[in-house]
């Protein structure tokens, strides 16, 4: 089955943009591309008939999609205009997607991200990953020179479906691919007679570092090898590491593990920094025990 390339719009500037960025991956990845506008029926005394409701939101979606359709007259684009929850249906209509697009705010990180609304509900939940996109981006930001800089931490495992997805889209983009690796002194209580030897064999704490690094890239070195490669190791926290080499970035990769509370799912402290304060799209990539 062809999973499309998802975009969720509401007719934002940020949910513009994101739009843009969808159909134009779309059409580089050879993929269609969905448009889904959630509306819900408000229930007022001086609130219009729900045909009327709908009528509107169908409207919006269509202007919406026209331009895209003229700047892309090749892509194969659909529209859904469904009557819902937006964040329960856009998570679920994201695990049926290649990845969902959404529009976020400038600094301050996902639309209503810290009132826990919709947008971070759908980054914390969905199964497949998820793109966030700022009301001022445009495709210039995708030149060739800008690379695409994606996080690896703790084993192959934990970040190989981040590592796959900043791999698959440099080789759609033709571009390079800088993977960063952040690490901190361990405490001294982490230290045991295992862990000293391998360090030593290593040479020390950074060599050590940059030899995980380096296993961790290679088979994705292998599966693409068209795709130019920088290794990044850098002592910090793994977020400020990442932010600090994002200036010019056209996309950050973050992987997301599952993180539950008790009322809810939630991402983790790298990826909300990231988000917040990026100043290009970011994909948050669940982990395999995230994917349905």
């Amino acid at each position: 089955m062809t999973r499309p390339i998802t975009a969720g719009v509401d007719g934002t500037p940020e949910s513009l943009a994101a739009l843009d960025w969808a159909a134009r991956e779309a059409v580089r990845r050879g993929l269609p591309l969905r448009v889904l506008h959630v509306w819900r029926h408000v229930e007022a005394p001086s609130a219009p008939d729900p045909i009327v409701q709908r009528g509107w939101a169908e409207t919006a979606a269509a202007e919406a999609v026209r331009p895209v359709t003229e700047r892309h007259p090749g892509l194969h684009i659909s529209l859904d205009v469904p009557e819902g929850v937006p964040a329960e249906t856009l998570t679920k209509a994201a695990a049926d997607a290649e990845l969902l697009v959404l529009g976020s705010r400038g600094h301050g990180g996902v639309v209503g991200f810290l009132l826990g609304s919709v947008g971070g509900r759908v980054v914390a939940e969905a199964s497949r990953p998820v793109v966030l996109v700022r009301a001022g981006d445009k495709a210039a930001s995708e030149a060739a020179g800008r690379e695409i800089v994606v996080g690896q931490d703790g084993s192959p495992e934990d970040s190989a479906a981040a590592l796959g997805f900043a791999f698959e889209t440099a080789a759609a983009r033709g571009v390079t691919v800088r993977v960063v690796r952040a690490w901190t002194l361990p405490p001294v209580f982490a230290y045991s007679p295992a862990s000293l030897k391998l360090l030593d064999d290593a040479g020390g704490l950074e060599p050590y570092e940059r030899k995980a690094l380096a296993e961790a890239v290679h088979p994705w070195r292998e599966r693409y090898p068209d795709v130019p490669v920088s290794e990044h190791v850098e002592m910090g926290s793994a977020g400020q590491v990442l932010l600090s080499v994002s200036g010019g970035a056209q996309l950050v990769v973050v992987g997301r593990r599952p993180h539950h509370t008790a009322v809810t799912a939630r991402i983790g402290s790298v990826a909300h920094g990231v988000l917040h304060h990026a100043p290009c799209p970011v994909a948050v990539v669940p982990g395999a025990a995230a994917e349905g």
